[in-house]
């Protein structure tokens, strides 16, 4: 996909390029428009299962087909245009996501609505991935953290704002309007890619195979499992966080936005705060969010039926949103030079969370255990990723012991 840059020397000067500020603005303006369709769709899972006559758990498939397109997508579409320039590529993908979306709002059945919502997945790890090396590469190598951060904060913003709006819009007009919003979220992100990214030439060294070089290293796939596990906690709860407002704190249909809105406003404070933290010590700062997640979602489930408590708790999970951009920033440091394939499969394992974390909260509900169970399998889900968090602590300090007794 993108082209890949070598991590950044704390001493290295970074890339000069125009208006740094306006172009991490417009990569936001594409996280925005993501992260509208992304949640919003699990916050109107009631209302197209009702409209495309399906269940809760069988409308959940609809979110794990979007996600399963992101873990197909990153890998084959940064691997088929790793030697495209960045801002080309970031066009391309934002037109894909475009007429997928639009797509979607016509689906005439739910297994229409299945493909599309797969083929929308497709270029979402991709957009993420470019967009993290370009705005990393835009500042000083002790400030990528809070760059890919100040980016995620379209997706995290999304959550307050456009997850709210399309999902009254869905409530008022129908939700297949929703999608609509979101295909002109995409044409808004394609004008502001067009007039601030900075017109770059590809990297002449890049190809398909030195990408595929991130896969060799061990660090890049524990990284990416700590993703994959550590993060499903989040989406096993908030994927059915509408039906357990309905079903068990007893919220009407219309307050069920205002919920997610404070989802939103507990990611983005957790992307604008823990960047701080993570540029100073990244893996801590990861495993402590680990450790945040399972707490709060083994509490979840007892909060649930007091809508302050269970707001307050929603708050607190949104929260550990954070460990997206931390584990970003880690990906980039342990890629070595296969710097845009490692970077868009973060967001591969983070869907592959949001595939795993729907489909066992899924399970647990349809088994009988209730409603509020996601919770606690999001917290085992937690605690898997901090299991993995220590198996790279562990490689880490190995290599550490062993580069010295070569040096000495």
């Amino acid at each position: 996909m993108s082209s890949s840059v070598p991590v950044l020397d704390p001493g290295t000067s970074p890339v000069r390029a125009p208006h740094v500020g306006l172009v991490i603005l417009a990569l936001a303006v594409g996280g925005f428009a993501i992260g509208t369709t992304e949640f919003a769709s699990m916050s109107m899972l009631p209302l197209f299962a009702q409209g495309l006559g399906i269940d809760a758990p069988t409308a959940g498939h609809a979110i794990s087909a979007y996600a399963l397109g992101v873990v197909v997508g990153a890998p084959v579409i940064t691997v088929l245009g790793a030697r495209w320039p960045r801002r080309r590529l970031l066009l391309l993908l934002m037109a894909m996501f475009t007429v997928f979306n639009g797509l979607t709002g016509l689906s005439p059945s739910y297994h229409w609505m299945l493909l599309f919502r797969f083929l929308s997945g497709l270029p979402h790890g991709a957009y993420f991935g470019v967009g993290a090396l370009v705005a990393s590469s835009l500042v000083p190598a002790n400030r990528r953290t809070r760059a890919v951060g100040q980016m995620f904060l379209g997706l995290t913003c999304a959550t307050v704002v456009g997850v709210p709006l399309a999902s009254w819009l869905g409530q008022v007009v129908g939700w297949r309007w929703s999608f609509a919003l979101v295909a002109l979220l995409g044409v808004a992100t394609m004008s502001a890619v067009f007039a601030f990214a900075p017109n770059t030439p590809a990297d002449a060294e890049a190809s398909p195979l030195r990408e595929l070089g991130a896969l060799k290293r061990s660090q890049v796939w524990i990284t990416l499992g700590i993703g994959a596990i550590g993060f499903g906690g989040m989406f096993a709860v908030y994927t059915y966080l509408a039906d357990i407002l309905l079903h068990v704190t007893h919220m009407p249909l219309a307050s069920v936005p205002w919920v997610m809105g404070v989802f939103g406003i507990g990611m983005t404070l957790g992307n604008v705060i823990v960047p701080l933290f993570a540029d100073r010590a990244l893996m801590r700062t990861a495993g402590g969010l680990l450790l945040w997640s399972l707490v709060v979602l083994a509490i979840f489930p007892f909060t649930a039926g007091n809508v302050w408590a269970l707001s307050g708790t929603v708050f607190l999970i949104g929260i550990g949103g954070a460990l997206g951009t931390v584990l970003q920033t880690r990906l980039m440091d342990v890629a070595g030079d296969a710097q845009g394939l490692a970077a868009s499969l973060n967001h591969s394992a983070f869907n592959a969370a949001n595939a795993l974390g729907p489909f066992l909260g899924g399970l647990a509900i349809a088994h009988g255990y209730g409603w509020t169970s996601p919770g606690f399998v999001g917290s085992g889900l937690a605690l898997g990723g901090l299991l993995l968090w220590l198996v790279s602590m562990a490689v880490d300090r190995r290599r550490d012991i062993d580069a010295v007794a070569e040096c000495c």
